[in-house]
């Protein structure tokens, strides 16, 4: 008696927990996302020119510094314990919800805008792109309401780049344009900041095919690079430039 044919077997896959999501969303974001540090404060470094701030606002600030305290911790040594690093990256997210809810509350719009990026950029360290597009984009439009055009140019870049990784390139390539614009525009733009909006859309112009648009913004990144001493960008961009 013949035997009956089995249909091959599908190996199911196992859900990833979060640390393994946490692990390779990072490895997918760093295509378009280079992560560059000086030895600004923390608190200049989010929140810009220094003002006077209301107690809220303090609060807002302080649980947001927190927060981007321990995520960067976390990706300088990824817990291997799913546990673990589930309970701090949902204490990050909580810190900044809350930041989010005391900033609406104050009508701090600065705050808010930098607290709904934050949220954007953890939803992208657990593998949820289109979850962290929305956050951007309500980050860009708080910061519309700040009229600080460097705050905008930050958010507006944030955003191009999940459109990038997204394929949304259009929208990816018209983000950039605003940021670059405003970068432009304020002679006070520090060069890093300005290094960072210009080497997305290099990235772009190659993904798009344009070789030569693609240098001459490798070289302008180049160029702002070394004006912030930041020598793993400017390694980076002449890496692009000496390539075929």
């Amino acid at each position: 008696m013949a035997g009956r044919a089995h249909a091959p077997r599908r190996h199911q896959r196992r859900p990833l927990g979060p640390a393994a999501r946490f692990v390779r969303a990072r490895r997918r974001t760093r295509q378009h996302e280079q992560v560059h540090r000086t030895r600004r404060s923390g608190h200049s470094r989010h929140f810009g020119r220094l003002q006077a701030v209301s107690g809220a606002e303090k609060h807002a600030r302080a649980l947001i510094v927190k927060a981007w305290r321990s995520r960067w911790e976390a990706l300088q040594s990824p817990s291997a314990d799913e546990a673990a690093l589930g309970t701090l990256m949902a204490r990050i997210e909580a810190d900044l919800v809350r930041a989010c809810e005391i900033s609406r509350q104050a009508g701090a719009s600065k705050e808010l805008s930098v607290a709904l990026g934050k949220l954007g950029h953890v939803a992208l360290d657990l593998g949820h792109p289109d979850k962290a597009r929305t956050l951007f984009e309500e980050s860009v439009a708080a910061a519309r309401e700040t009229r600080d055009p460097l705050r905008l140019a930050h958010a507006v870049r944030h955003l191009g780049q999940v459109n990038q990784r997204l394929g949304r390139l259009d929208s990816a390539g018209r983000c950039y344009e605003e940021a670059l614009d405003l970068y432009d525009r304020d002679r006070t733009a520090h060069p890093l900041d300005h290094a960072n909006a210009v080497r997305p859309m290099a990235l772009l112009r190659e993904e798009l095919g344009d070789a030569e648009g693609a240098r001459h913004l490798w070289r302008r990144a180049a160029k702002l690079y070394r004006a912030a001493g930041v020598e793993e960008g400017v390694r980076e961009c002449e890496t692009h430039l000496s390539s075929p």
